[in-house]
Protein backbone atom coordinates (compact mmCIF):
# COMPACT_ATOMS: atom_id res chain seq x y z
CA UNK A 1 0.00 0.00 0.00
CA UNK A 2 1.18 3.42 -0.78
CA UNK A 3 0.01 6.05 0.64
CA UNK A 4 1.75 8.56 -2.05
CA UNK A 5 -0.67 7.43 -5.16
CA UNK A 6 0.04 3.89 -5.82
CA UNK A 7 -3.70 2.43 -5.27
CA UNK A 8 -3.76 -0.31 -2.43
CA UNK A 9 -5.88 -3.30 -3.23
CA UNK A 10 -9.74 -1.64 -3.27
CA UNK A 11 -11.54 -2.21 -0.46
CA UNK A 12 -13.64 -5.20 -0.35
CA UNK A 13 -10.99 -7.04 -2.32
CA UNK A 14 -8.04 -8.93 -1.24
CA UNK A 15 -3.82 -8.37 -2.81
CA UNK A 16 -4.82 -11.88 -4.14
CA UNK A 17 -7.63 -10.62 -6.02
CA UNK A 18 -5.94 -8.18 -7.80
CA UNK A 19 -7.47 -8.74 -11.40
CA UNK A 20 -11.23 -7.85 -11.01
CA UNK A 21 -14.19 -8.99 -13.23
CA UNK A 22 -14.30 -6.25 -16.18
CA UNK A 23 -18.03 -6.13 -15.02
CA UNK A 24 -16.94 -4.51 -12.01
CA UNK A 25 -17.29 -0.16 -13.40
CA UNK A 26 -19.43 2.35 -12.04
CA UNK A 27 -23.00 1.20 -13.58
CA UNK A 28 -22.94 -2.14 -12.05
CA UNK A 29 -22.06 -0.32 -8.33
CA UNK A 30 -24.26 2.56 -9.78
CA UNK A 31 -27.50 1.53 -7.53
CA UNK A 32 -25.20 1.61 -4.16
CA UNK A 33 -23.33 4.96 -5.04
CA UNK A 34 -26.74 6.76 -5.63
CA UNK A 35 -28.08 5.62 -2.48
CA UNK A 36 -25.05 7.50 -0.49
CA UNK A 37 -25.45 10.07 -2.52
CA UNK A 38 -28.87 10.68 -1.44
CA UNK A 39 -28.00 9.95 2.42
CA UNK A 40 -25.22 12.04 2.03
CA UNK A 41 -27.10 14.91 0.49
CA UNK A 42 -29.29 15.00 3.23
CA UNK A 43 -26.21 15.72 5.24
CA UNK A 44 -24.97 18.10 3.42
CA UNK A 45 -28.51 19.70 3.59
CA UNK A 46 -28.67 19.58 7.74
CA UNK A 47 -25.57 20.82 8.28
CA UNK A 48 -25.51 23.98 5.84
CA UNK A 49 -28.86 24.61 6.77
CA UNK A 50 -27.98 26.39 10.18
CA UNK A 51 -25.40 28.42 8.42
CA UNK A 52 -28.00 29.71 5.64
CA UNK A 53 -30.59 31.05 8.63
CA UNK A 54 -28.14 32.07 10.91
CA UNK A 55 -28.58 35.86 10.14
CA UNK A 56 -32.47 35.04 10.59
CA UNK A 57 -32.03 33.60 13.55
CA UNK A 58 -29.30 36.26 14.65
CA UNK A 59 -32.23 39.04 13.96
CA UNK A 60 -35.00 37.47 15.77
CA UNK A 61 -35.49 38.64 19.06
CA UNK A 62 -38.17 36.09 20.16
CA UNK A 63 -35.06 33.46 20.37
CA UNK A 64 -32.58 35.42 22.14
CA UNK A 65 -29.81 34.13 20.46
CA UNK A 66 -26.26 36.12 20.33
CA UNK A 67 -23.32 35.78 18.17
CA UNK A 68 -21.39 34.18 20.96
CA UNK A 69 -24.32 31.89 21.74
CA UNK A 70 -24.44 31.05 18.10
CA UNK A 71 -20.91 30.06 17.81
CA UNK A 72 -21.51 27.58 20.50
CA UNK A 73 -24.50 25.84 19.45
CA UNK A 74 -22.96 25.75 16.09
CA UNK A 75 -20.01 23.51 18.00
CA UNK A 76 -22.77 21.82 19.60
CA UNK A 77 -23.77 19.60 16.76
CA UNK A 78 -20.36 18.95 15.43
CA UNK A 79 -19.58 17.75 18.77
CA UNK A 80 -22.19 15.12 18.66
CA UNK A 81 -20.96 14.18 15.32
CA UNK A 82 -17.52 13.30 16.74
CA UNK A 83 -19.35 10.66 19.04
CA UNK A 84 -21.82 9.44 16.18
CA UNK A 85 -18.27 9.09 13.99
CA UNK A 86 -16.45 7.30 16.91
CA UNK A 87 -18.88 4.82 17.86
CA UNK A 88 -19.95 4.19 14.53
CA UNK A 89 -16.49 3.43 13.22
CA UNK A 90 -16.64 0.45 15.19
CA UNK A 91 -20.47 -0.37 15.45
CA UNK A 92 -20.94 -1.21 12.18
CA UNK A 93 -18.33 -3.83 11.60
CA UNK A 94 -20.10 -5.22 14.18
CA UNK A 95 -23.88 -4.61 13.43
CA UNK A 96 -23.50 -3.91 9.60
CA UNK A 97 -23.35 -0.94 7.47
CA UNK A 98 -27.27 -0.85 6.61
CA UNK A 99 -28.89 -0.73 9.90
CA UNK A 100 -26.84 1.56 11.48
CA UNK A 101 -26.78 3.77 8.34
CA UNK A 102 -30.57 3.82 8.90
CA UNK A 103 -30.41 5.32 12.23
CA UNK A 104 -28.66 7.65 11.79
CA UNK A 105 -30.59 9.35 8.88
CA UNK A 106 -33.74 8.62 11.44
CA UNK A 107 -31.60 10.62 14.23
CA UNK A 108 -30.61 13.38 12.51
CA UNK A 109 -33.94 14.01 10.95
CA UNK A 110 -35.29 13.84 14.43
CA UNK A 111 -32.87 16.31 16.03
CA UNK A 112 -34.29 18.44 12.81
CA UNK A 113 -37.53 18.34 14.22
CA UNK A 114 -36.44 19.60 17.38
CA UNK A 115 -35.01 22.64 16.28
CA UNK A 116 -38.36 23.48 14.35
CA UNK A 117 -40.05 23.72 17.54
CA UNK A 118 -37.00 25.26 19.78
CA UNK A 119 -37.98 27.64 21.91
CA UNK A 120 -34.90 29.09 23.28
CA UNK A 121 -31.07 28.39 22.37
CA UNK A 122 -30.87 25.69 24.76
CA UNK A 123 -33.33 23.73 23.33
CA UNK A 124 -32.31 24.25 19.56
CA UNK A 125 -28.66 23.64 21.05
CA UNK A 126 -30.32 20.60 22.29
CA UNK A 127 -31.73 19.79 18.49
CA UNK A 128 -28.25 20.43 16.63
CA UNK A 129 -26.53 17.81 19.28
CA UNK A 130 -28.80 15.06 18.36
CA UNK A 131 -28.89 15.87 14.77
CA UNK A 132 -25.10 15.75 15.13
CA UNK A 133 -25.17 12.38 16.65
CA UNK A 134 -27.05 10.98 13.40
CA UNK A 135 -24.44 13.34 10.76
CA UNK A 136 -21.27 11.74 12.43
CA UNK A 137 -22.47 8.08 11.84
CA UNK A 138 -23.66 8.67 8.43
CA UNK A 139 -20.61 10.28 6.81
CA UNK A 140 -18.11 7.41 7.96
CA UNK A 141 -20.72 4.91 6.52
CA UNK A 142 -21.13 5.96 3.38
CA UNK A 143 -17.77 6.24 3.00
CA UNK A 144 -16.27 3.28 3.38
CA UNK A 145 -19.39 1.38 1.72
CA UNK A 146 -18.34 3.44 -1.67
CA UNK A 147 -14.68 2.67 -1.33
CA UNK A 148 -15.71 -1.13 -0.78
CA UNK A 149 -17.86 -1.20 -3.54
CA UNK A 150 -15.85 1.23 -6.02
CA UNK A 151 -14.22 0.18 -9.63
CA UNK A 152 -10.12 -0.77 -8.68
CA UNK A 153 -8.21 2.39 -8.88
CA UNK A 154 -11.00 4.97 -8.81
CA UNK A 155 -11.88 4.85 -5.29
CA UNK A 156 -10.69 8.63 -4.87
CA UNK A 157 -13.01 9.75 -7.81
CA UNK A 158 -15.64 7.79 -6.47
CA UNK A 159 -15.28 9.44 -3.04
CA UNK A 160 -15.59 12.50 -4.68
CA UNK A 161 -18.93 12.19 -6.74
CA UNK A 162 -20.14 10.84 -3.26
CA UNK A 163 -19.47 14.72 -1.66
CA UNK A 164 -20.87 16.27 -4.57
CA UNK A 165 -24.02 15.40 -3.05
CA UNK A 166 -22.99 17.21 0.17
CA UNK A 167 -22.74 20.29 -1.52
CA UNK A 168 -25.22 19.68 -3.21
CA UNK A 169 -27.72 19.58 -0.24
CA UNK A 170 -25.52 23.21 1.38
CA UNK A 171 -26.87 24.04 -2.32
CA UNK A 172 -30.66 23.62 -1.71
CA UNK A 173 -30.03 24.28 2.23
CA UNK A 174 -29.43 27.99 0.92
CA UNK A 175 -32.06 27.97 -1.71
CA UNK A 176 -34.58 27.21 1.42
CA UNK A 177 -32.93 29.94 3.27
CA UNK A 178 -33.29 32.32 0.70
CA UNK A 179 -36.65 31.62 -0.37
CA UNK A 180 -38.42 30.29 2.90
CA UNK A 181 -36.94 32.41 5.81
CA UNK A 182 -37.82 35.71 4.96
CA UNK A 183 -41.34 34.85 4.11
CA UNK A 184 -42.05 31.99 6.05
CA UNK A 185 -39.11 32.46 9.06
CA UNK A 186 -36.33 30.27 9.73
CA UNK A 187 -38.23 27.67 11.49
CA UNK A 188 -39.77 26.70 8.46
CA UNK A 189 -36.14 25.27 6.66
CA UNK A 190 -35.79 23.17 9.95
CA UNK A 191 -38.91 21.42 9.28
CA UNK A 192 -37.49 20.53 5.81
CA UNK A 193 -34.87 18.61 7.62
CA UNK A 194 -37.35 15.88 8.96
CA UNK A 195 -37.45 14.85 4.73
CA UNK A 196 -34.52 12.30 5.16
CA UNK A 197 -36.80 10.26 6.90
CA UNK A 198 -39.76 10.12 5.10
CA UNK A 199 -37.20 9.64 2.00
CA UNK A 200 -34.01 8.34 2.55
CA UNK A 201 -34.47 5.89 5.63
CA UNK A 202 -36.86 3.72 3.89
CA UNK A 203 -35.04 3.52 0.53
CA UNK A 204 -31.85 2.68 2.10
CA UNK A 205 -33.38 0.03 4.46
CA UNK A 206 -35.13 -1.87 1.29
CA UNK A 207 -32.34 -1.30 -1.38
CA UNK A 208 -28.89 -0.43 0.27
CA UNK A 209 -26.86 -4.04 0.12
CA UNK A 210 -24.82 -5.04 3.20
CA UNK A 211 -21.27 -4.98 3.05
CA UNK A 212 -19.44 -7.94 1.37
CA UNK A 213 -17.04 -7.76 3.98
CA UNK A 214 -19.22 -7.60 7.36
CA UNK A 215 -21.50 -10.50 5.51
CA UNK A 216 -18.24 -12.73 5.73
CA UNK A 217 -17.07 -11.77 9.07
CA UNK A 218 -20.37 -12.49 10.32
CA UNK A 219 -20.16 -15.70 8.91
CA UNK A 220 -22.88 -15.53 5.67
CA UNK A 221 -20.30 -16.07 3.56
CA UNK A 222 -23.48 -17.40 0.69
CA UNK A 223 -24.62 -14.03 0.99
CA UNK A 224 -21.52 -12.36 0.86
CA UNK A 225 -20.84 -14.02 -2.37
CA UNK A 226 -24.02 -13.35 -3.85
CA UNK A 227 -23.74 -9.46 -3.33
CA UNK A 228 -20.16 -9.32 -4.44
CA UNK A 229 -21.31 -10.94 -7.80
CA UNK A 230 -24.51 -8.87 -8.25
CA UNK A 231 -22.39 -5.97 -8.41
CA UNK A 232 -19.64 -7.15 -10.57
CA UNK A 233 -17.11 -7.25 -7.56
CA UNK A 234 -14.74 -9.65 -6.75
CA UNK A 235 -15.55 -11.70 -4.11
CA UNK A 236 -14.28 -11.00 -0.27
CA UNK A 237 -11.55 -12.98 1.21
CA UNK A 238 -10.90 -13.62 4.64
CA UNK A 239 -8.47 -10.51 5.27
CA UNK A 240 -10.48 -8.28 3.69
CA UNK A 241 -13.52 -8.88 6.64
CA UNK A 242 -12.96 -6.96 10.10
CA UNK A 243 -12.70 -9.41 13.13
CA UNK A 244 -15.21 -10.95 14.22
CA UNK A 245 -16.81 -10.57 17.41
CA UNK A 246 -16.69 -7.75 20.29
CA UNK A 247 -13.61 -8.26 21.58
CA UNK A 248 -12.09 -7.59 18.21
CA UNK A 249 -13.61 -3.88 18.51
CA UNK A 250 -10.23 -2.83 20.72
CA UNK A 251 -8.11 -5.06 18.56
CA UNK A 252 -9.01 -2.47 15.47
CA UNK A 253 -8.67 0.24 16.80
CA UNK A 254 -4.85 -0.87 17.79
CA UNK A 255 -4.39 -1.72 14.48
CA UNK A 256 -4.48 1.82 13.73
CA UNK A 257 -1.35 2.31 15.61
CA UNK A 258 0.68 -1.21 14.42
CA UNK A 259 4.53 -0.46 12.19
CA UNK A 260 3.26 0.89 8.78
CA UNK A 261 0.25 3.12 10.34
CA UNK A 262 1.29 4.52 13.64
CA UNK A 263 2.90 8.14 12.54
CA UNK A 264 0.50 8.12 9.49
CA UNK A 265 -2.58 8.00 11.42
CA UNK A 266 -2.11 11.00 13.94
CA UNK A 267 -1.01 13.10 10.68
CA UNK A 268 -4.44 11.98 8.87
CA UNK A 269 -6.22 13.11 12.52
CA UNK A 270 -4.71 16.29 12.21
CA UNK A 271 -5.45 16.88 8.48
CA UNK A 272 -8.86 15.60 9.19
CA UNK A 273 -9.03 18.50 11.80
CA UNK A 274 -7.81 21.06 9.84
CA UNK A 275 -10.54 20.27 7.00
CA UNK A 276 -13.37 19.86 8.87
CA UNK A 277 -12.87 22.93 10.87
CA UNK A 278 -12.68 25.02 7.53
CA UNK A 279 -15.63 23.48 6.23
CA UNK A 280 -17.79 23.40 9.51
CA UNK A 281 -16.59 27.03 10.24
CA UNK A 282 -17.17 28.39 6.93
CA UNK A 283 -20.26 26.58 6.17
CA UNK A 284 -21.25 28.52 9.51
CA UNK A 285 -20.37 32.01 8.76
CA UNK A 286 -19.13 32.84 6.08
CA UNK A 287 -22.67 34.99 5.31
CA UNK A 288 -22.11 36.64 8.73
CA UNK A 289 -18.41 37.27 7.77
CA UNK A 290 -18.98 39.18 4.49
CA UNK A 291 -21.90 40.85 6.15
CA UNK A 292 -19.37 42.54 8.52
CA UNK A 293 -17.13 43.17 5.67
CA UNK A 294 -19.58 45.46 3.86
CA UNK A 295 -21.89 42.97 1.88
CA UNK A 296 -25.42 42.85 1.91
CA UNK A 297 -27.48 40.35 4.01
CA UNK A 298 -28.18 38.76 0.39
CA UNK A 299 -25.04 39.05 -1.12
CA UNK A 300 -23.58 37.12 1.67
CA UNK A 301 -26.53 34.37 1.90
CA UNK A 302 -25.71 33.73 -1.58
CA UNK A 303 -21.90 33.70 -1.03
CA UNK A 304 -22.77 30.09 0.68
CA UNK A 305 -24.60 29.16 -1.88
CA UNK A 306 -21.46 29.73 -4.63
CA UNK A 307 -18.92 28.35 -2.50
CA UNK A 308 -20.80 25.13 -2.53
CA UNK A 309 -21.10 25.27 -6.57
CA UNK A 310 -17.10 25.51 -5.74
CA UNK A 311 -17.01 22.30 -4.18
CA UNK A 312 -19.54 19.85 -6.25
CA UNK A 313 -16.68 21.33 -9.22
CA UNK A 314 -13.98 20.39 -7.10
CA UNK A 315 -15.11 17.01 -5.90
CA UNK A 316 -14.99 15.96 -10.10
CA UNK A 317 -11.38 17.68 -10.63
CA UNK A 318 -9.75 15.94 -7.36
CA UNK A 319 -11.49 13.05 -7.44
CA UNK A 320 -10.12 12.29 -11.31
CA UNK A 321 -6.62 14.11 -10.53
CA UNK A 322 -6.26 11.82 -7.34
CA UNK A 323 -6.59 8.63 -8.86
CA UNK A 324 -3.71 9.86 -11.29
CA UNK A 325 -1.38 11.71 -8.81
CA UNK A 326 -2.38 10.30 -5.41
CA UNK A 327 -4.84 11.90 -2.65
CA UNK A 328 -2.33 12.54 -0.62
CA UNK A 329 -0.55 14.85 -3.05
CA UNK A 330 -3.76 16.73 -4.17
CA UNK A 331 -4.89 17.45 -0.85
CA UNK A 332 -1.33 19.18 0.23
CA UNK A 333 -2.11 21.42 -3.24
CA UNK A 334 -5.56 21.86 -2.37
CA UNK A 335 -5.39 22.80 1.44
CA UNK A 336 -2.40 25.90 -0.09
CA UNK A 337 -5.16 26.86 -2.97
CA UNK A 338 -7.46 27.38 0.21
CA UNK A 339 -5.12 29.36 1.88
CA UNK A 340 -4.46 31.56 -0.57
CA UNK A 341 -8.37 31.79 -1.34
CA UNK A 342 -9.02 32.96 2.22
CA UNK A 343 -6.85 35.32 2.32
CA UNK A 344 -8.13 37.04 -0.86
CA UNK A 345 -11.50 36.67 0.75
CA UNK A 346 -10.42 38.92 3.83
CA UNK A 347 -10.15 41.86 1.11
CA UNK A 348 -13.02 43.67 0.16
CA UNK A 349 -13.21 43.41 -3.63
CA UNK A 350 -15.59 44.49 -6.61
CA UNK A 351 -18.78 42.32 -5.76
CA UNK A 352 -18.52 40.82 -9.31
CA UNK A 353 -14.68 39.20 -8.50
CA UNK A 354 -15.66 37.92 -5.18
CA UNK A 355 -18.26 35.57 -6.41
CA UNK A 356 -15.28 34.65 -8.29
CA UNK A 357 -13.01 34.34 -5.56
CA UNK A 358 -15.80 32.62 -3.87
CA UNK A 359 -16.28 30.09 -6.07
CA UNK A 360 -12.65 29.28 -6.44
CA UNK A 361 -12.29 28.64 -3.04
CA UNK A 362 -14.89 25.93 -2.96
CA UNK A 363 -13.54 24.12 -5.40
CA UNK A 364 -10.63 23.99 -2.92
CA UNK A 365 -11.63 23.83 0.39
CA UNK A 366 -14.44 20.83 0.38
CA UNK A 367 -12.40 18.96 -1.60
CA UNK A 368 -8.89 19.02 0.48
CA UNK A 369 -11.19 17.73 3.21
CA UNK A 370 -12.53 14.79 0.52
CA UNK A 371 -8.92 13.36 -0.11
CA UNK A 372 -8.05 12.86 3.34
CA UNK A 373 -10.77 10.37 3.24
CA UNK A 374 -9.36 9.73 0.02
CA UNK A 375 -6.26 8.70 1.54
CA UNK A 376 -7.52 6.37 4.31
CA UNK A 377 -7.97 3.93 1.17
CA UNK A 378 -4.30 4.11 0.49
CA UNK A 379 -3.03 3.94 3.97
CA UNK A 380 -5.27 0.98 5.35
CA UNK A 381 -5.95 -2.34 4.75
CA UNK A 382 -9.38 -3.46 3.67
CA UNK A 383 -10.18 -5.12 7.23
CA UNK A 384 -9.24 -1.77 9.09
CA UNK A 385 -10.96 1.04 7.01
CA UNK A 386 -14.18 1.13 8.20
CA UNK A 387 -12.80 1.55 12.16
CA UNK A 388 -9.94 4.49 10.45
CA UNK A 389 -12.31 6.42 8.36
CA UNK A 390 -14.72 6.26 11.42
CA UNK A 391 -11.70 7.71 13.69
CA UNK A 392 -10.28 9.76 11.07
CA UNK A 393 -13.86 11.53 10.60
CA UNK A 394 -14.41 11.21 14.35
CA UNK A 395 -11.56 13.25 15.70
CA UNK A 396 -11.76 15.55 12.59
CA UNK A 397 -14.90 16.78 14.60
CA UNK A 398 -13.30 18.16 17.06
CA UNK A 399 -12.24 20.60 14.16
CA UNK A 400 -15.65 20.99 13.45
CA UNK A 401 -16.55 22.17 17.36
CA UNK A 402 -13.68 24.60 17.30
CA UNK A 403 -15.11 26.07 13.53
CA UNK A 404 -18.09 27.34 14.68
CA UNK A 405 -16.82 28.17 17.98
CA UNK A 406 -14.09 30.32 16.76
CA UNK A 407 -15.95 32.10 14.80
CA UNK A 408 -18.60 32.65 17.33
CA UNK A 409 -15.81 34.33 19.40
CA UNK A 410 -14.56 36.51 16.76
CA UNK A 411 -17.89 37.91 15.57
CA UNK A 412 -18.61 38.89 19.14
CA UNK A 413 -15.58 40.25 19.84
CA UNK A 414 -16.04 42.23 16.39
CA UNK A 415 -13.14 40.67 14.87
CA UNK A 416 -15.35 39.08 12.14
CA UNK A 417 -12.59 40.26 9.62
CA UNK A 418 -10.06 38.29 11.29
CA UNK A 419 -11.95 34.86 10.76
CA UNK A 420 -10.54 34.63 7.38
CA UNK A 421 -6.84 34.73 8.15
CA UNK A 422 -7.78 32.07 10.94
CA UNK A 423 -9.17 29.48 7.80
CA UNK A 424 -5.84 30.85 6.17
CA UNK A 425 -3.98 29.00 8.90
CA UNK A 426 -5.63 26.19 9.15
CA UNK A 427 -5.53 25.48 5.18
CA UNK A 428 -1.54 25.67 5.74
CA UNK A 429 -1.67 23.66 9.00
CA UNK A 430 -3.75 21.05 6.59
CA UNK A 431 -0.96 21.46 4.04
CA UNK A 432 1.71 20.51 6.39
CA UNK A 433 0.27 17.33 8.20
CA UNK A 434 -1.06 15.36 5.12
CA UNK A 435 2.06 16.39 2.96
CA UNK A 436 3.73 14.51 5.99
CA UNK A 437 1.85 11.07 5.68
CA UNK A 438 3.93 9.87 2.54
CA UNK A 439 7.21 10.69 4.94
CA UNK A 440 5.42 9.13 8.01
CA UNK A 441 4.52 5.70 6.46
CA UNK A 442 7.90 5.55 5.01
CA UNK A 443 9.34 6.12 8.24
CA UNK A 444 7.09 3.74 10.18
CA UNK A 445 8.40 0.92 7.67
CA UNK A 446 11.85 1.83 8.49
Amino acid sequence: MSPTGTPASPAGTSAVSASLPARHTFRSVAPVLALCWLAVFFDGMDVSVYGAVLPHMLDDPSLGLTPAAAGAIGSWVTFGMLIGALGTGTLTDWLGHRPVLVTSVLVFSAGSAACAVAGGPAAFGAGRFLAGLGLGGLMPICLSTVMEFAPPGRAALATGLLMTSYHAGGMVATGLGLALAPALGWRSVFWAGVLPAVIAAPLLLRLLPESPGVLLAKGRTAEAHAVADRYGMARPAPADAPPPGAKSRLGSVLALFRPGVRWATPLLWLASFCGLLLVYGVNTWLPQMMRTSGYGLTSSVSFLLVINAGGIAGMFLAGRTADRFGPVAVSALWFLLTAAGALLLGRHLPLGLTYVVVALTGIWLFSAQTMVYAAVNHVFPPADRTTAMGWVTGIGRTGAVVGPWLGGVLAAGGNGRLGFAVFASAGLLGAAAIGLVAVAARRSRG
